[in-house]
């Protein structure tokens, strides 16, 4: 009988073990059928924990969606109605037919897919081809409509200003975003005749104007992968002024305050021979640091966090990383707001925020483990510069002041007893006279 009950116990053991690796087998063979976004055309990321933990709103849209990452997000479905009545007028305007530009999108969909950096399984064919029409039609008209002004009531109702202002930084978000190309395919498709002389890349430089601080010019031929792309790219230096050299290891300076204290002048870098410079060209030469000139905002964190996780997602090699580097940098300028203090004053900071809340930004910043280890070479270069400077300057001080009073005054013990008992003794001296003099006053009253 207990043998009976030993066999029973082995069957039902070896009947488990046949089924749970039936189970696995199945697992891997479904993971052999999931689409995978290609590497070679990814460009739209959704930023890890690790990184969007610090600050979650950087990351996240708060009035509209734009793609499919957050497209069942809830508390973002009130502006749902608004994107459907530009569809309307979108398709009211449009010089072709509804069904020519579903399909233009349904036989793009696959490259759409494949520039997002997870697959969007939760969206089939159907319902991702109309995601991508409602969101890139509002964006066209939203694009026109700002440069036309031709706004109907509705607008004027509903896009009070501070909407407006959030929805731009929404369109800049990293998570956020349609690629580039399909939203010109649809405005192509659309608008054949009016996209000969007025291209949607002229719409696109025209919506994000703001954050074009070197006037960069558009052409048909401007290549982009998305909005976040674009606005990296009015940031970088043009090609021809990009500095290039294997990236090193990033060496920590001496901050702003510190490096004034010792004779560096802090100089606002201004344009010269119709020359727009990049926030990101830093000057350094003869004692003098040249920075152009950058605003602090409520939403320059925002900004800063999402174009320092394209880099980090899409340009992760060292030499490419400028901004996050550029950051960096500022970071180990600005450690407390005496620094901060010090480039408002050399009005290179247009600084719209408490000074403790700036620096407490740069800082966070800085702190984040999706900044490089390593920097490229101009800055690399300029840190040995600063560093020196602040050696030398530092060695300067000791041998001009220090080291005379040494010899003169502290040259054995004795001579240092009796120099610290003297200054005491003078110390008190004073003291005792200034409190002399308030307790005269005093009886005076």
């Amino acid at each position: 009988m207990a043998g009976q009950s030993a066999s029973f116990e082995k069957y039902q053991e070896h009947a488990g073990a046949k089924k749970l690796s039936k189970e696995i087998e199945g697992m891997i063979k479904n993971l052999d059928t999931l689409p995978v976004s290609s590497p070679k055309h990814c460009c739209i990321y959704k930023v890890k924990d690790h990184i969007r933990k610090s600050n979650e709103k950087a990351y996240t849209p708060q009035v509209i969606s734009i793609g499919p990452f957050h497209h069942y997000n809830p508390t973002l479905q009130t502006m749902k109605r608004f994107k459907l009545s530009y569809l309307k007028s979108f398709t009211e305007r449009a010089e072709r037919k509804l069904k020519d530009i579903v399909s233009t999108i349904k036989s793009a969909e696959e490259s759409v897919r494949e520039s997002y950096s997870e697959t969007i399984q939760y969206l089939d064919s159907d319902d991702f081809v109309k995601m991508i029409l409602l969101d890139a039609s509002f964006i066209i008209e939203y694009f026109w409509k700002n440069k036309t002004l031709n706004w109907t009531d509705e607008d004027r109702e509903i896009l009070e200003p501070w909407l407006c202002n959030r929805m731009q930084m929404d369109f800049i978000l990293l998570e956020n975003q349609l690629p580039f190309f399909i939203i010109e395919k649809i405005y192509d498709i659309a608008f054949p005749s009016l996209s000969k002389n007025n291209p949607f890349i002229e719409l696109t430089f025209r919506q994000f104007e703001y954050y074009n601080v070197q006037i960069s010019q558009y052409s048909p031929s401007t290549k982009i992968l998305h909005f976040t792309d674009l606005v990296r790219n009015f940031c970088m230096p043009p090609s021809e002024r990009r500095l290039k050299g294997k990236s090193q290891k990033m060496m920590e300076i001496c901050s702003a305050a510190q490096l004034v204290e010792l004779g560096l002048k802090f100089k606002k870098r201004e344009s010269s021979n119709n020359i727009n410079w990049s926030p990101l060209e830093l000057k350094y030469a003869d004692g003098v640091l040249e920075i152009p000139r950058f605003q602090l905002d409520d939403t320059t964190e925002i900004y800063a966090r999402n174009l320092v996780a394209l880099e980090k997602y899409h340009h992760p090699y060292k030499d490419e990383a400028y901004i996050t580097d550029y950051y960096t940098l500022l970071s180990f300028l600005i450690k407390t707001v005496k620094d901060m203090d010090v480039l408002v004053r050399e009005q290179i900071i247009d600084n719209w925020l408490d000074g403790v809340v700036a620096t407490s930004m740069i800082n966070k910043l800085s702190g984040e483990k999706c900044f490089n280890i390593q920097t490229n070479s101009h800055y690399h270069k300029m840190a040995e510069e600063l560093n020196k400077f602040y050696t030398d300057r530092a060695r300067m001080t000791y041998y001009v002041i220090m080291r005379p009073l040494k010899r003169e005054y502290f040259y054995n013990p004795w001579r240092g007893a009796a120099t610290i008992g003297g200054s005491l003794l003078l110390l008190l001296t004073v003291t005792q006279t200034v409190c002399a003099l308030i307790s005269v006053m005093k009886n005076w009253e």
